[in-house]
Parts: structure tokens; sequence; C-alpha cells
């Protein structure tokens, strides 16, 4: 945890679409993987913000509320050729989906991408909420080498008044995953062929908030 009280990270991730008919990959078939830990629901709903005119969306940063799941809380999140960088600040017993705690809304202001920009104008422009099915991919050793998750998620456009549903595959590399990009890049690569053996395909959006948003 760092001095301002967030927690930091940095996701690497691949997205698929999937079918309700769609069965679940053998995760075991993926290098490294040996067993696949017990199902876990979660229930998770999230508010996002930004500004009116966009700008935290231009700027590639989103802004969230979630309830629910071991990370809930206040997250700020940003796109990277990386992968995603995360903070996330715990939620308290006088927050709510609206108000941004001082030290996110602190955060923002010292984004040089969001310079000049009043972060007290932020409202909330989606609702997403998922009911998520999580696996644990691990290797021989017990460690963590990726997550699996199934989502089922109903997301609100607060802007446009539209809704959508879809399911969504997240694969997201643990612990015990290769640190070398090129084979993080060969692991994915056989993720994608399990995927497309089991009849899902790779994502058209790059975020649940992009495709609640249609961009």
């Amino acid at each position: 945890m760092t001095a301002d009280g967030a927690e930091r990270s940095i996701e690497i991730e691949r997205k698929y679409d999937a079918d309700d008919a769609v069965s679940l990959p053998d995760w075991t078939r993926l290098p490294g993987v040996v067993t696949i830990g017990d199902a876990e629901a979660r229930s998770l709903d999230a508010r996002y913000l930004d500004t009116g005119d966009g700008a935290l969306g231009r700027a590639a940063i989103a802004l969230r509320r979630r309830v629910g799941g071991p990370d809930e809380g206040w997250h700020i999140k940003r796109a990277t050729a990386e992968g995603k960088h995360e903070a996330r600040w715990p939620l308290d017993a006088v927050d709510d989906d609206v108000i941004v705690p001082p030290a996110v809304a602190a955060a923002l202001a010292s984004d040089p991408a969001l310079s000049g920009i009043d972060i007290g104008a932020v409202s909330v422009i989606a609702r997403i909420r998922n009911e998520r099915t999580a696996y644990a991919l691990r290797d021989a050793d017990g460690m963590l080498v990726a997550e699996f998750v199934d989502d089922r998620v109903v997301a609100m456009d607060l802007r446009r008044g539209i809704e959508t549903r879809w399911r969504e595959w997240e694969l997201e590399l643990g612990p015990a995953a290769p640190a070398d990009p090129a084979a993080q890049q060969e692991l994915f690569a056989a993720a994608d062929a399990l995927v497309a053996a089991a009849g899902g395909l790779p994502s058209a959006s790059g975020s649940k908030l992009g495709r609640a948003l249609g961009v």
C-alpha cells in the first residue's frame, strides 16, 4: 500500500466473447496449468464516473466504485501498452457512489493527463452489474498462473439510457505466469487456441465500460 492509501498493480489479461451455450475451455491444457480451483461466485456492482465531456475516457482512464468481490473499492485504471495500471482504495462506511473520496480525487488531480480538469465535476455515466464465476489456474506447486473468470454482464449507459447484456471471459495472469513479455504472448496464444476450440472469440472491446458506452 502506498502513502495515499492505495494498492497498485498491473493487470495483464485477455478478454473473450462467448455465447451462453458455449462450454468452458479445458484450462489444464494451458501450458503450466496443472489444477483448476473450485468455482467462486461473485456478484459485482460498479458505477463508472467521468466528466460531462468525457475527459477521463479520452485520457484512457476509468474511474469506478465497485461493490462485491475481493477487490471491491474505488479504482482508477489506465490502459497502457504493457497492461492496465490500477490503483485501488478500499470502501469505508461513509462514502457513496457519487462523491469521489479525497484521496482518489487527489490522485486524479495529480495526473498530468488530467491537468485543468475539474475532478469535482465528475458524475456517474454507467452502471455495470456482473455475475462472475472465478477459477484459479495453478501450477504443480500450487502457485497461481492465471485467474479465469466467466462473466454475465448487465450494463446501463446512463447517458443514452441503453442497457446491454453479454457474456465475457477474462484470463488474467498471476504471479506464477511468465514474466517475459514474449513468453506471456505465447501463453495467451495457447489460450486463444483453447478458447477458439471451445467456441469463443477474442473480445471486440477492450473494456466493459467501452462496450457499455458503445465505443
